[in-house]
């Protein structure tokens, strides 16, 4: 019994939207009760999904309330504010409805509660109870159709007069008095009745009122309502309407329907969609909000239809059988897939959440595997309907797709997946100007977009579909490019081939800019960028533009692996060499690529603009109309100035012997190896080595003669003064100051060691010459690095063991293998602490 109560509660609710259009605000229950905050009964909805209240809404006693199509409650909360209820099953809307009758004290039988007064400030004294009447509706005779038309007509300006017409018609049943008129016009070929009717009939329309549309649009009324729209006054001839709805526009049941209630909606809903989209003139500026009722309509009809077939299982899954069965003939798969895709046309009004059960119900049947078969067949209608389906999904539901297309990728071989079928069918359109293959490339570009993939805590969407999307499917998007770039020239340079690459350019720039080291390696791996600039040479400008904007992207990105392959593959040479040939016109491929030229030098980036310069800028030197290329190459001189500036000044800067080991500066140090390993990878990659290398390499020989110069002058210098105590040397430079602190990994017997004999220059001796306590606080000038004595008789045994060249760099903070091989020469087994 619990269960049959929420069922008959169970309720949609809809709010009209400033467009008129209804919005889905969720599905719950539905209950009246007192709510002591509003003080009065109230209408609540519950939402079935989180428990949150969806409505929370006061019967008040004047509000207006409508129940149509007896599932359908209908009012308005305040200007521009209307509400809809629409429930599961009759029962439930009828004892919302006694509710709400009660409490306004009406009888329930009664399908609106209260007049409706929608009139402005003005029309409310104008129009009080009691200066506006009931209406007299005329005698329904042919003399006074004119009269009636006038009637009619009169009362559309005033809400309150359209509601008291409204209710009149139907109370006098005047809708059915007004066709037996139609009928007997039309067989007495009176012209005049029939343009009188016509205008009628219009008016009627403009009262906008469900219940005159219900006695309208019943099956043994509404041929003739199309009827009396055939005669419209301003055409000399009449509209056939009614022919065409009968004879031509012919119902096939591709899948035998056994509902009935089914089959006669579908029916009414065409005929009343033909009616709102074909027969009704085009409203004013004043009507078009005069037909909401119409198109709510319309909404529900179409809502109940798509439930109504998703609830019937046997329907479906009989459809998707028949549509993939090989025994099943063109002519009726091709019915079945157009059956499939208005059925989705029909979903759209639907709201996210119904939306997905529908989409989710169709995959669960098999409709991408439908849509796989129908792509592999030969039939371009069939293709054509197809691909509308899939993009209906694709715009929906993005996930659900790839998720398919990596879960098939498994058992089927790359030509027959999905994907694959979709890029084929863009490659090979056969339209001149290509419009379905822009409707896929936007659906290949929903697929590929990173902003809509999914992240979760097992794995990433992004990561997944993409690797398999540059494993199995790149290659058959890419496939005419490189079929058409072999030679220096594009081997095909028709208008149809140039705008089908241009749609493969536009999908690369996407993927340039949206992916990551996937592209990158595809770019590299391919050569693809040096294929696409063959394409500067076709003779479509939209096509040379796109190539050029394929280059700006990547260049755009300002990383140096693009950097290093555009250099290496000199790939700035067809961009100048396009340039040139392009001479002076001002267009729109001269502008982009100045723009790009443009970009390299605002940017300043370094790799390029040194490429540029020491390779085209002769060829660039004539353009003075912009100061581009002028700019590069100030640019670049004031690069290799700073180069040369720094390089000198490393060139100058002393070098120091400490523990058989040459120090520098440390931010020099990575300054000179960043330069060094940039350098490596350079020559790897083939490259000639530029001005900065040079330099650089002739810096390094004259660090590597004064080391040894230095290592060479030592051993000499402990020969001839193993007597002498100095303290350790303090290196002067023009630049810098380097100061040098013990390590603990000094020699036992080191000046400064607690346990070590007192000796010439230790901190006990008085005849020591540095200052106490510290041994880099050096009083004096430091002596030059060629003139510095040696510390110790400890460290003179270790530097004439030492071979030249080894131990170049010191970092400070680590133990080196030399460190090891001092101790192991020290006499004493106990490791010394550090003198302060």
């Amino acid at each position: 019994m619990e269960s049959d109560t929420s069922t008959r509660r169970r309720v949609k609710l809809y709010m009209l939207n400033e467009d008129r259009q209804w919005d889905d605000r969720g599905t719950g229950h539905v209950s009246s009760a007192y709510v002591d905050r509003l003080k009065g009964m109230s209408l609540l909805v519950r939402s079935e999904t989180d428990g949150s209240i969806l409505l929370e809404s006061k019967i008040q006693p004047d509000t207006a309330y409508q129940k149509q199509q007896e599932t359908l409650i209908v009012w308005s909360e305040a200007d521009n504010y209307d509400l809809a209820l629409s429930f599961q099953e009759k029962g439930g809307c009828d004892e919302i409805w006694e509710k709400i009758c009660q409490v306004q004290g009406k009888d329930p039988s009664v399908d609106i509660t209260q007049d409706v007064v929608e009139e402005s400030e003005d029309e409310r004294f104008e129009d009080m109870p009691d200066a506006a009447p009931p209406i007299d509706l005329p005698p329904c005779e042919l003399s006074k159709l004119e009269d009636i038309a006038e009637l009619f007509q009169s009362v559309l300006p005033s809400p309150i007069r359209r509601e008291k017409l409204s209710v009149a018609i139907e109370d006098d049943g005047y809708i059915k008095k007004l066709i037996e008129l139609f009928h007997i016009c039309e067989d007495l070929e009176n012209t005049e009745g029939l343009h009188h009717l016509y205008d009628i009939f219009k008016s009627i329309f403009l009262l906008n009122k469900n219940a005159l549309f219900e006695i309208m649009f019943s099956d043994d009324m509404i041929f003739d309502i199309v009827g009396v729209f055939e005669y419209d006054p301003s055409l000399p001839q009449p509209i056939r309407h009614r022919e065409y709805l009968k004879s031509t526009a012919k119902f096939k049941e591709v899948v035998p329907i056994t509902n009935q209630d089914l089959e006669n909606k579908i029916h009414q809903t065409y005929r009343v969609q033909y009616i709102q989209d074909v027969i009704l003139p085009t409203p004013s500026v004043f009507e078009e909000n005069m037909l909401s009722s119409l198109t709510a309509f319309v909404f529900f009809n179409k809502v109940e239809i798509v439930s109504m077939i998703q609830d019937d299982e046997k329907y479906l899954s009989t459809l998707f059988a028949q549509l993939t069965d090989d025994e099943t003939d063109d002519d009726h798969r091709r019915d079945l897939i157009m059956f499939l895709k208005e059925f989705c046309i029909f979903s759209h009004p639907l709201q996210q959440q119904s939306r997905e059960v529908f989409f989710k119900t169709l995959l669960s049947l098999g409709v991408l595997s439908a849509i796989e078969v129908i792509l592999g067949l030969d039939d371009v209608k069939m293709k054509a309907t197809a691909i509308d389906i899939f993009s209906f999904i694709v715009e929906f539901s993005p996930s659900m797709v790839r998720e398919f297309i990596l879960r098939e990728c498994q058992n089927q071989d790359d030509v027959d997946l999905l994907i694959n079928l979709v890029i084929e069918q863009m490659v090979s359109d056969t339209d001149p100007e290509l419009g379905g293959a822009m409707q896929l490339m936007g659906i290949i570009r929903l697929l590929l977009d990173p902003e809509n993939m999914l992240a979760t805590a097992n794995k990433t969407e992004k990561t997944e579909f993409l690797n398999f999307f540059y494993k199995h499917s790149m290659h058959v998007l890419t496939a005419p490019l490189f079929a058409n770039t072999v030679e220096e020239t594009p081997s095909k340079d028709d208008y149809q081939t140039a705008q089908l690459l241009g749609l493969i350019l536009e999908l690369l720039s996407f993927c340039v800019e949206h992916h990551t080291y996937h592209i990158k390696n595809y770019v590299i791996s391919k050569d693809l960028l040096r294929r696409v600039l063959v394409l500067l040479k076709t003779r479509h400008s939209f096509l040379a533009l796109s190539a050029l904007r394929f280059m700006r992207k990547i260049v755009g990105l300002k990383e140096e692996f693009y950097n290093r392959y555009i250099v290496k593959g000199n790939l700035f040479k067809p961009i100048v060499e396009a340039f040139v040939a392009n001479g002076d016109r001002y267009n729109l491929l001269n502008s982009a690529m100045i723009e790009l030229f443009e970009f390299v030098k605002v940017e300043d980036v370094k790799s390029l603009c040194s490429h540029i310069v020491e390779n085209y800028i002769k060829d660039l030197d004539g353009v003075k109309y912009v100061k581009t290329f002028e700019s590069l190459r100030l640019r670049y001189e004031q690069q290799q100035d700073r180069l040369k500036e720094r390089a000198n000044a490393e060139s100058h800067a002393a070098s120091i012997v400490r523990n058989n080991r040459f120090r520098r500066d440390a931010r020099t140090l990575e300054e000179e190896e960043e330069m060094w390993f940039d350098q490596d990878d350079e020559i790897e990659d083939g490259d000639t080595p530029t001005p900065m290398s040079e330099i650089l390499k002739t810096k390094l020989d004259a660090d590597f003669d004064q080391i040894n110069k230095i290592l060479e002058s030592k051993k000499s210098a402990a020969k001839e003064q193993s007597d002498l105590r100095e303290s350790p040397p303090r290196l002067l430079n023009k630049t810098s100051t380097i100061n040098i602190s013990l390590r603990g990994g000094s020699p036992v017997n080191s000046p400064g060691s607690p346990n070590s004999p007192v000796s010439p220059g230790s901190p006990g001796s008085p005849d020591s010459p540095g200052s106490p306590g510290s041994m880099t606080n050096l009083k004096g000038p430091a002596p030059t690095p060629h003139s510095s004595p040696i510390n110790s008789p400890q460290i003179k045994q270790n530097a004439v063991s030492i071979k030249p060249l080894v131990g170049l760099v010191d970092y400070p903070d680590e133990d080196s293998d030399d460190d090891e091989e001092e101790e192991s020469l020290a006499p004493s087994a106990k490791r010394p602490r550090i003198g302060t």
